[in-house]
Formats: structure tokens, C-alpha cells, sequence
């Protein structure tokens, strides 16, 4: 079926449909769709089966040949055509692209997660940064985790930011959302008895093993604290063992996406993934 092609020339209810996907969590949450642009997101987004349900772009600017062909082949339910001027308004670049888009987002199912005998999942509890999220979910992608699991009250996982800072990786690698620390165990019970083993890790500034002399070859689930609170008790109490990262200096400790980032390369390292690891930092 070709997508509906509809015209926008003021700032309609369609417009503001658009616009407040890209500015309010609670609008996005209750219609279960976000606001996408940019070239790579958009990309990756499609090649890894995310359903696009609207495109928007200006016909006045001339498109090229990625975003023609891409709209060629489009299977969106709707082609938004706008004027440039409206187009600049709903972008969050200063060089608006020439595409936006809608994005339907998938269920928080911890199915999508694959259960290798090597998993590796990342578990953030409450975080509370764009940034430090979507940098998480970009070195997630990056070094071989399988999955990530946000628990408890936490900043947007499709927030226009986090998005960004991901780089594209949230479409990539599996990344579901839950209530509380106390809503994971059961999946930690049921992927220890499927696997045989399931190692719970946490990272803190106290924890009582340096972080390379802990044993992470057999299955993991990584567990990384609030920026600010650090890990809540109740993971606490379902970790097997508290790891940390010497320090040398006056720091006591680093930033939560960096310390997520060694923490990874060292499981990569132990595991002998070096040459599965490579790219650009």
C-alpha cells in the first residue's frame, strides 16, 4: 500500500502532533512513538526493522537521491509535505535534515534479548542523563553486549537526546525498559536456569574486587548505578559480587558511561573478543 501523502501549510494539528512527539515524553509514551531524524538514525532504524509509520519533508528544498529512493520505497502510512520554513520549526538541528520521521516503538519485552551462552547484558539502574544513556547504549552496542535493561525511574530512552548520543546504536541492540530492580528477577532466575549460570556484577568505588581480577567468561548481567545514588539496594542484595575500577589520582570515580565503557572493554578482553572490537571511539 503507497504511503497517504498529506500537505501542511500552517502549523495545523498535524504539526502540533509532530512537534510535541518531539518535545513531550508523556505524548510519545502515551501514543508509543517518537520523533527521528538525521541520516544514520533514520538508516539504522530501518535496517533493523523499526516501523516508520510517518515520513515529513519539504519538496520546495529538493531531495536527494538517499531521501528520494528512501521514500521510493517507503511502507510509512503517511508522507508528510510541509513547507521548509515548518520543516526548520520541527527540527532539532541547526541545519534542519530533509527528512523526519515517526517511529513506532517496540514493545519493553525482555524476549528481545538473546540468551547465547555468552550473554552479556548491561542493566543501568535509574539513569538520569540523555547522554550518559544513549553513550551506554552506543558502547553496549560496540563492545558485545547483548542487551540493555533500564529499571526504575529514569530519563527518556527516546528522548530526541538520548537518541542522538547513541549514534544510532538504540536501533541496533535490544534495550528495555522496566519498573524496578525487583521486576528483573524473575527473567535473572529463568536465564539461570536456561544458561546454568548467571552472574550478577555490580560496579562501585567501594566494591571489594578490582575490576580485572573478576572472572567475566561465563554469562553476566552488568549492573551500573544512578549517576548520582549509585546502585539501589535491591540490586545490592541480588548482585553475586561488587566490582570497581583502581583509581590513581584525586578522582574517586568517573563518569557512569565511562566506567560502563571499561567495564565492557575488560569483558571484551577476557573474552578474547579483540578481534570482533574495532572501529572509531
Amino acid at each position: 500500500m503507497k504511503p497517504r501523502i498529506v500537505t501542511v501549510y500552517t502549523e495545523n494539528n498535524l504539526f502540533q502532533y509532530i512537534d510535541t512527539l518531539r518535545r513531550r515524553r508523556e505524548k510519545r509514551q502515551r501514543e508509543g512513538v517518537f520523533f527521528l531524524e538525521g541520516v544514520r538514525p533514520i538508516n539504522q532504524a530501518l535496517a533493523h526493522g523499526w516501523r516508520v509509520t510517518t515520513f515529513a519533508y519539504a519538496p520546495e528544498r529538493g531531495l536527494s537521491g538517499w531521501a528520494s529512493d528512501l521514500l521510493a520505497r517507503s511502507q510509512a502510512e503517511t508522507h508528510v509535505e510541509l513547507p521548509a520554513a515548518l520543516l526548520a520549526k520541527l527540527s532539532n538541528k541547526s541545519e534542519p535534515s530533509e527528512l523526519l520521521a515517526l517511529v513506532a516503538m517496540p514493545a519493553d519485552d525482555l524476549d528481545r534479548i538473546p540468551l547465547p551462552p555468552d550473554l552479556l547484558v548491561v542493566a543501568f539502574d535509574r539513569p538520569a542523563s540523555p547522554g550518559n544513556l544513549g553513550s551506554i547504549i552506543r558502547s553496549c552496542d560496540a563492545l558485545g553486549a547483548h542487551g540493555l535493561i533500564i529499571t526504575g525511574h529514569s530519563v527518556d530512552l527516546y528522548d530526541p537526546e538520548t537518541i542522538s548520543a547513541s549514534v544510532g546504536s538504540l536501533f541496533a541492540l535490544p534495550v528495555v525498559r522496566l519498573p524496578s530492580p525487583k521486576t528483573l528477577a524473575p527473567w535473572i532466575e529463568a536465564t539461570r536456569r536456561r544458561l546454568g549460570a548467571l552472574q550478577m556484577v555490580g560496579c562501585d568505588e567501594q566494591g571489594d574486587t578490582v575490576l580485572s581480577a573478576h572472572d567475566f567468561r561465563g554469562p553476566t548481567v552488568l549492573v551500573m548505578g544512578n549517576e548520582k545514588w549509585g546502585m539501589s539496594a535491591a540490586y545490592r542484595e541480588q548482585c553475586d559480587t561488587i566490582t570497581r575500577i583502581p583509581m590513581t589520582g584525586s578522582a574517586s570515580s568517573l563518569n557512569v558511561a565511562s566506567t560502563t565503557s571499561i567495564f565492557l572493554y575488560e569483558i571484551a578482553r577476557q573474552r578474547g573478543w579483540g578481534n570482533r572490537v574495532g572501529g572509531e571511539a
